[in-house]
């Protein structure tokens, strides 16, 4: 599966190269998604986390001591050099927990970053990393079981509470995550976050980064901050202040008890669905790091 994505892009990065491919057609996720290796730069991730790319980014080995990278036919395993070594540090904490070999790393980044051809809209810049909520209890799995395999879910009642797979083991590994200093934010279903306030024992400043946000119950999103020094790096507004646990239940209370939909008014135009990015929605480096060897 890897050898035929990355022949795919090869030969569609040919195409665009003779012109063979609409200006309409051309959009910015096409040519990142085209690319099936890195930029020969040094790291630098530009723009903002769901627009932008990344320079130099380096790959995730497919299997470490603590860590197996997972759907390895997507090729989004390549981040910043700050995100692998948070992975093998957060890796080597997990692997300490009872049941847990270490972590299975869903999406990083594309070779390139920039926007995806499937999927997220974030995972941009090499700094977003998503993290499966199954236990790593082995580290020898084949590349065929790892297209294949599934994660957990940890949501119970549309995510208002944790089910019986939720564990003391994922309340710290989350935790020894939103203390580590690169890390801007964790995303987390909401009621993982209520539990996770309940639970909580002496310093709670860490809850703050963890925030409850749409599905993520198979998974946990780390994003890390823009490294220090590169300017071209836009971090995301920092979360409120406070330790976040009201708003969690807030949005557990609108789960079990949904608020009525708003009155649509009949002469308000109708949504514009979401466009596309092109190149041109893009930092002007990001043409660079496409064009690099």
């Amino acid at each position: 599966m890897v050898k035929i994505r990355s022949t795919c892009a090869i030969v569609f990065a040919l195409i665009l190269s003779l012109g063979g491919v609409s200006e309409a057609q051309q959009l910015a996720k096409q040519q990142f998604g085209a690319k099936s290796n890195a930029s020969a730069q040094r790291p630098a991730p530009f723009g903002s986390y769901a627009k932008g790319c990344i320079a130099g980014a380096e790959q995730l080995p497919e299997t470490g001591p603590t860590w197996q990278a997972m759907r390895l036919s997507r090729n989004r395993n390549w981040g910043h050099p700050n995100t692998l070594d948070f992975i093998k540090d957060l890796s080597g904490f997990a692997a300490k927990q009872p049941g847990w070999k270490g972590l299975y790393i869903g999406d990083i980044s594309q070779p390139r970053g920039g926007p995806m051809l499937s999927g997220h809209r974030s995972h941009q810049l090499g700094l977003d990393i998503d993290i499966w909520m199954l236990p790593a209890s082995r580290l020898n799995l084949s590349q065929n079981t790892r297209e294949n395999i599934s994660s957990i879910s940890l949501r119970r009642a549309g995510g208002a509470f944790v089910n019986d797979n939720w564990s003391r083991a994922h309340h710290r590994i989350i935790k020894e995550a939103a203390k580590d200093k690169r890390t801007a934010r964790i995303f987390v279903f909401p009621g993982a976050k209520v539990q996770m306030c309940k639970d909580a024992k002496g310093n709670r400043k860490w809850l703050r980064k963890v925030r409850p946000w749409y599905g993520h119950h198979y998974h946990f999103h780390v994003r890390l901050a823009c490294p220090r020094g590169d300017s071209g790096c836009v971090n995301q507004a920092p979360p409120p202040p406070g330790d976040g646990c009201d708003d969690a239940q807030q949005w557990v209370n609108d789960i079990l008890n949904p608020p009525p939909p708003k009155p649509r008014d009949p002469n308000a135009p109708a949504p514009k669905p979401r466009r596309e990015l092109r190149m041109s929605d893009l930092p002007q480096q990001c043409a660079g790091v496409l064009a690099s060897r």
